[in-house]
């Protein structure tokens, strides 16, 4: 078994209670994800990972921090941020019990188990800034901080004749006053 995701484990194979800590970068040999954000093929992960020898197989743990890039999902402004994952899953021993991850040939592989915990802690709908306003539904522009004024809401053109009531004169002002004052 070869790969930039394969350890070796044949001196704690079937030694419960022996462990050995591997820290190592890798870099993708592919994009990982498939939405508006991802992880770029040729991007680096830096892999800390400790593995320990059970009764059952290799308990394999540690962590996986690399860079996601892509567009915030309201401005489509292009950010990268940073990603931290925690991963951890048995491999079992060949022969024991049906399960998704093994112990081959005294080697364990990564490459799945990091790839599902990466793109799974991507985030559904990045965002460049948490307060992003997006792009204006009219021009399509870019909405910069707002001033603090509220923008009057366009009014629907079914209710125009109820603002036409309103308007006369602050008619409907004055009434709301008197009401108060009564």
């Amino acid at each position: 078994m070869n790969g930039p995701f394969v350890l070796p484990v044949r001196d704690i194979v079937r030694r419960p209670g022996e462990m050995r800590e591997h820290e190592f970068t890798v870099t993708l040999s592919e994009q990982w994800g498939e939405g508006i954000v991802s992880l770029a093929e040729g991007s680096e992960l830096d892999l800390d990972v400790r593995l320990e020898s059970v009764h059952e197989g290799i308990l394999v743990s540690g962590t996986a921090d690399g860079e996601y890039s892509g567009e915030c999902g309201r401005c489509l402004t292009p950010i990268t941020r940073p990603v931290e994952v925690e991963f951890q899953e048995l491999f079992a021993y060949p022969g024991e019990e049906e399960t998704d991850f093994e112990v081959q040939d005294d080697h364990v592989d990564l490459e799945t188990l990091v790839r599902d915990a990466a793109v799974l802690s991507l985030p559904f709908q990045p965002v460049c800034q948490p307060d992003c306003l997006g792009l204006d539904p009219r021009t399509g522009e870019k909405l910069t901080v707002s001033t603090g004024t509220e923008q009057e809401a366009p009014i629907d053109p079914r209710w125009s004749a109820l603002q036409q009531i309103t308007d006369q004169d602050g008619t409907a002002e004055s009434r709301a006053a008197e009401k108060e004052e009564s």
